[in-house]
């Protein structure tokens, strides 16, 4: 899948996933625009930088105003700290809000007379916490699941010109994951609760967001294309006592990669 001639912009393309979003559309033939707050600790090849506060409404239509043209954009800047409700007030949880639902809205809008000339795709990064129970972590599930309702009804306002789909992470193994998932023992027990025995890699995400913004997907939009190595293991199969709910034996030791980013 070739992205030749194409400008794609990647929101928090410096680090971490966004870094190997930016990097599969490099490699893809993409010319590649990443913004965020600070600039990135290493340069990314073939990858130029452009300072936004991706909340600030203004900001967006002044850096949208400066490109040539927009064909793809991928709205990947996002996160948040562990929090659970009762540790923070409520503007501390509407700022997640702001950067994980309303700031996509916000910069999608301002790329919207770009990406509807050039009949576009809008790429939205979402993840499972979006449709599971997330302590720690409810603002942005909250968020996360909007980002999806938003992604599908701005898919139906403007079609045909422009394509709108999400991709639905799961856990990915990146620099911080220590953060999350505590140290190299951690992170193994978690990769082993997931069907494919490992945790996803930046790479994984960028090469899936290739593909939805690519000529094979003409035909895909509103749709959210779940990358998350096959979910996970529903809870009461392992409390159960009956043979059949007994997990099949596999490898314990996970697929470890080396690239490594924010998840």
């Amino acid at each position: 899948m070739r992205l030749n001639g194409k400008l794609a912009v990647v929101t928090g393309g410096t680090r971490g996933v966004g870094a190997g979003i930016a990097r599969a559309f490099a490699e893809a033939g993409a010319e590649v625009v990443t913004c965020a707050r600070r600039p990135p600790e290493v340069p990314l090849k073939r990858v130029e930088f452009i300072p936004l506060d991706v909340r600030d409404p203004d900001a967006a239509h002044r850096f949208f105003a400066e490109l040539p043209r927009v064909d793809v954009l991928v709205n990947n800047a996002g996160g948040t700290p562990h929090r659970t409700l009762a540790e923070a007030d409520a503007r501390r949880h509407a700022r997640v809000l702001e950067l994980n639902l309303t700031a996509p809205l916000t910069v999608s809008l301002a790329a919207y007379a770009h990406l509807r000339r050039a009949r576009g795709a809008i790429v939205m990064i979402g993840s499972v916490s979006g449709s599971r129970p997330s302590p720690g972590s409810a603002a942005y599930g909250a968020a996360k699941a909007g980002l999806e309702h938003l992604a599908r009804s701005m898919a139906v306002e403007w079609a045909p010109e422009i394509r709108v789909n999400t991709l639905v992470l799961g856990m990915v193994r990146t620099e911080l994951s220590h953060l999350h998932y505590g140290d190299e023992q951690g992170i193994a027990a978690v990769a082993r609760t997931v069907p494919l025995g490992r945790l996803a890699t930046p790479s994984d995400i960028g090469d899936a967001a290739v593909f939805l913004a690519s000529d094979a997907a003409a035909y895909i939009t509103g749709a959210s294309l779940h990358v998350h190595g096959g979910g996970e293991r529903p809870a009461f199969l392992d409390a159960a006592t009956t043979d059949g709910a007994r997990p099949p034996s596999r490898n314990p030791t996970p697929h470890q990669d080396d690239e490594e980013g924010e998840p």
